[in-house]
């Protein structure tokens, strides 16, 4: 489909149905007797229930299955700060994956302000109503505070997608990319291309997956804990990160490395870097539309594996594979957080969609719209949930 004719269709469709999400009723009212029993007088005595019991909320109303996701539009897909109001149709998108994957009733939350502080305490105070929140398109590096102290201060999960979720399925592909081209997670050398909240985050999991030799890049260069420009968040993963020691710019770090991954921007790889890197390397190039190379020029100049963020290339890397299932597990399992061992759970169950003797150069990571995913990662996530409980009551 042309651009221009999906841009017209999309406002269209948008503009007749006059948004994508409503709210439906699970009871129908026709009678008086009805009435009373989803409002007045029946309601009074659900809520004296739930103030007698507490634990009850969650069984006498929906907010066992309700997420807030949760945005201040700055940081919109990649069309940076445009504000709460435009980010609305991203949220209500979000809010339609929720429910058409993971039969969660999710609504959109776009708040008018930058404030951290404000934000927090807004999330904090809509806890009643919600049993999870995702965050979603906030900029760095205020999102790590944002997530950090909410996540110590709620006692509900909170995720922020962009982060996580990315990682999640990058973790996914890549157990299964090295698979193919025959490589072990201790020996090979990664680059990210990125150094916000995207990359920060990949670069974590795959430490705490038991990946080793990681460096990650920026716009100002490679991320080396000597520079000057580094941002606190930037910081701390140069603590751990670039165990050689590189400096420079992507064509120094990228030299013998056997793994690339791009969160930054359009023909940031090219050919010769490429050609640079070590015998059979694999490239995720997520770059949204555009890529960091294009899988054409990438495979012509030697790459064995390569995974994008678009659905018209083979090894789409695309967060709907994680959400839908993590927030599933995570509220059936009543968690009150979404651990790192969850998210590890999480991304080898979609690692394990595809059986071995089916993995190919094109095909490391499932379809995004293979519903089987999010039960198979809801499953593994509840399941950490679980032998964690059994494990502090065993110490306890």
């Amino acid at each position: 489909m042309k651009a221009q004719n999906l841009k017209e269709q999309a406002i269209q469709l948008h503009r007749d149905y006059k948004g994508k999400i409503g709210v439906n009723s699970k009871v129908e009212i026709n009678s008086l007797e009805d009435l009373s029993l989803v409002y007045t007088p029946g309601v009074g005595d659900v809520c004296k229930e739930i103030e007698k019991k507490p634990e009850e909320l969650n069984h006498l109303t929906s907010r066992g299955n309700m997420v807030a996701v949760v945005t201040d539009g700055t940081a919109v897909l990649g069309l940076g700060d445009i504000g709460p109001g435009a980010a609305m149709p991203v949220m209500e998108g979000k809010c339609m994956l929720f429910k058409n994957f993971a039969n969660i009733d999710a609504f959109p939350l776009c708040l008018d302000t930058k404030d951290v502080d404000e934000i927090i305490a807004i999330v904090k105070a809509l806890q009643p109503t919600f049993a999870g929140i995702n965050l979603e398109d906030i900029s760095a590096p205020r999102c790590f505070e944002i997530e950090e102290r909410l996540k110590k201060e709620v006692d509900i999960p909170v995720f922020h997608d962009d982060q996580h979720g990315t990682a999640i399925v990058v973790l996914a592909g890549l157990l299964n990319a090295l698979k193919v081209v025959g490589k072990q997670m201790k020996q090979v050398n990664i680059v990210i291309n990125g150094a916000g909240a995207a990359g920060i985050s990949i670069a974590k999991l795959l430490l705490e997956a038991g990946f080793t030799n990681i460096t990650l890049v920026s716009l100002e260069g490679v991320v080396n804990k000597s520079e000057h420009w580094l941002n606190p968040s930037q910081q701390k993963i140069a603590k751990v990160t670039n165990k050689e020691n590189i400096t420079g710019t992507l064509a120094d770090a990228i030299i013998g490395a056997d793994v690339f991954i791009g969160v930054s921007g359009p023909a940031a790889l090219n050919s010769a870097h490429i050609k640079k890197m070590a015998k059979d390397p694999i490239v995720f190039a997520m770059a949204n539309p555009i890529p960091e190379i294009y899988p054409e020029e990438a495979l012509a100049a030697g790459a064995k594996v390569v995974g994008t963020g678009r659905s018209d290339y083979p090894n789409q890397v695309n967060n709907l594979l994680a959400f839908p299932g993590i927030f599933r597990g995570a509220i059936d399992a009543r968690a009150s957080d979404i651990t790192v061992e969850m998210k590890i759970a999480a991304a080898y169950a979609i690692a394990n969609i595809i059986p071995n003797n089916e993995l190919t150069a094109t095909y490391v990571i499932p379809n995004a719209l293979n519903k089987e995913v999010p039960k198979v990662v809801a499953e593994a996530v509840a399941s950490c949930v679980l032998e964690k409980g059994k494990i502090t009551e065993k110490t306890s």
